[in-house]
């Protein structure tokens, strides 16, 4: 298991014609376009979200509303994901092009569960989180007709993950899984609950702690629903 690229990202607009699909639609600003570093890159945690944005030197988000913070810090993708849909689109995908930050080789990013713990290189410790939810972005900078949906079909979005001790990821570093808790919620489980299997979100919790703050505040919501849903007393 190990990190195949890491990749960093500037803004890009709709004059940006570098975007491996169609380019952006007019005014819409991202820092999604990610490719990969020559060197060594520092991570460490980036602050609250809102404020603060990537985990990772020298990496762009512009909606900081919508990403990067603590519990953003870091978005992994396996690269046997990204090789799935070359083969489904019909079309190259290199490394960072679905805005991830690490691109992977034998890491079951999806798989992972929250709570789960990498030692990344020699220093570098990241947590599991969330994962990540498709937006209308993320659909324009692929420009694939109906990308949301086929994402979503597919339940493998890549993990974010906060950084737990800071250090230097590069390409060829290995990931090591330190820790891995004994519920049942993955990465692709918590995705399926939060999209199209919404009955699964009060089980969420049992990952604990380790949630994401907005995804512990949902599946609680959703807890405190199920209770007091009338015919159950």
């Amino acid at each position: 298991m190990r990190v195949l690229s890491v990749n960093t990202g500037r803004a890009a607009t709709a004059a940006d014609r570098s975007a491996p699909g169609s380019s952006f639609t007019e005014g819409l600003g991202s820092g999604i376009d990610k490719r990969p570093a020559a060197g060594p890159v520092a991570v460490a945690a980036p602050g609250p979200k809102g404020v603060a944005g990537s985990g990772l030197a020298g990496d762009t988000i512009v909606s900081l509303r919508h990403h990067g913070g603590d519990d953003q810090a870091v978005y992994a993708f396996a690269r046997e994901d990204l090789d799935d849909w070359e083969r489904a689109l019909g079309r190259t995908l290199p490394d960072g092009s679905f805005g991830e930050n690490l691109t992977t080789v034998g890491v079951d990013v999806s798989g992972a569960r929250i709570g789960e713990r990498w030692r990344v290189g020699g220093r570098l410790l990241l947590e599991v989180t969330a994962p990540r939810i498709p937006c209308r972005t993320f659909a324009t900078w692929l420009g694939e007709n109906g990308w949301v949906r086929r994402f979503t079909e597919a339940a493998a979005p890549g993990a974010y993950l906060r950084v737990l001790e800071p250090g230097e990821v590069r390409a060829g570093d290995p990931v090591t899984v330190v820790h891995r808790p004994g519920h049942e919620v993955s990465v692709s489980f918590a995705f399926r609950a939060r999209t199209t299997e919404r009955t699964l979100l009060p089980r969420v919790l049992a990952a604990g702690d380790a949630l994401h703050p907005e995804l512990r505040r949902k599946a609680e919501e959703s807890a405190r629903s199920a209770v007091y849903r009338p015919g159950n007393g």
